[in-house]
């Protein structure tokens, strides 16, 4: 029964219940995909525009955060896979029809490229670290001989993973909610934003916490019209998906979205940083952490009302 659900796109949680569970494992995993590909993403970017003293905390501290999301998150896949002695499989083949598999060699990609980026940066956190081994010696010269190479491939591929963890819902077309192709450029840009409040975060110079605060209003202001324009899709299209829109215009999802997705994690910060930019005393920290905390929802408002969201049968 189960097969035939999956061919016919027919998933319907009462006769498998098992299709209806996501546990919080997978909406936790595209947070800090999305997070990571945010902050890697403006460490090769400021270091391409050759920026890099300037944007200290950019370019070289905040991307060691980056190998640890990663490594969570991809626990965090781990945990949720069914079979999981055989994840291996991901990586025997590319099907470019599969976000799974876009997914999994990006990440085979990205994950060691925020190591090497750390490598090349470790003198930042422990100025008395030395490599032990000669051959990490050479290892570091030739990449940092590269490094714009490298600072190029990460920055392409952060994109791709923040895409990505957009598309791995929108590809789901037995869930109308997931299946629009918003979802992509949103999560990149919620991602981005994410990354950006993460830099604020860490960053003690103030001109860069202010051009990163601006950078976030500009991508909170995406996000909006991002939203906007998906209910706006949703709403002129079919019954399915004007039902799967009402969700969060009336329905179950109203509150909690509008709340903690759209106000505390977009336009409550979005104000604050703009008195802070007009040199009102905001603290810097408060509007940096709810639009990492409406990030975090966005993630699992979206994936558990997706569940809600369903075909007529």
């Amino acid at each position: 029964m189960r097969e035939e659900l999956i061919v016919s796109g027919r998933m319907n949680p009462m006769v498998d219940p098992q299709l209806h569970i996501w546990h919080w494992q997978i909406p936790l995993y595209l947070f800090l995909g999305g997070l990571a590909a945010g902050i890697l993403f403006f460490a090769g970017l400021y270091f391409l525009l050759g920026k890099e003293k300037e944007f200290h905390t950019t370019v070289r501290k905040a991307p060691f955060l980056v190998p640890v999301l990663l490594i969570v998150g991809l626990i965090c896949l781990f945990l949720d896979l069914r079979h999981k002695a055989f994840f291996w499989q991901l990586y025997t083949t590319l099907r470019i029809q599969s976000p799974m598999s876009w997914g999994a060699w990006v990440l085979m990609l990205v994950t060691p490229l925020s190591f090497i980026w750390c490598a090349l940066h470790m003198k930042e956190l422990w100025p008395e670290w030395d490599w032990k081994y000669s051959w990490l010696k050479e290892l570091e010269k030739f990449f940092d001989r590269y490094k714009v190479v490298v600072a190029w491939i990460m920055m392409l591929s952060s994109v791709i993973l923040g895409i990505y963890t957009g598309i791995l819902f929108s590809a789901f077309n037995a869930r109308p909610l997931w299946n629009t192709s918003i979802l992509g450029p949103l999560f990149l840009t919620s991602g981005l934003s994410a990354g950006a409040a993460a830099i604020v975060l860490l960053s003690k110079n103030i001109s860069e916490r202010q051009v990163f605060a601006r950078i976030d209003l500009m991508l909170i202001g995406i996000e909006l019209f991002l939203i906007v324009h998906m209910f706006m899709g949703f709403l002129a299209s079919t019954q399915v998906q004007i039902d799967a829109a009402e969700l969060f215009l009336g329905g179950p999802y109203t509150a909690v979205f509008w709340i903690f997705v759209v106000t505390l994690g977009m336009v409550f910060p979005a104000i604050l940083e703009v008195l802070e930019l007009r040199k009102y005393h905001i603290p810097a920290v408060l509007p940096a952490i709810l639009v990492i905390f409406g990030s975090l929802m966005l993630r699992f408002i979206i994936a558990f009302a997706g569940q809600e969201s369903r075909w007529l049968y």
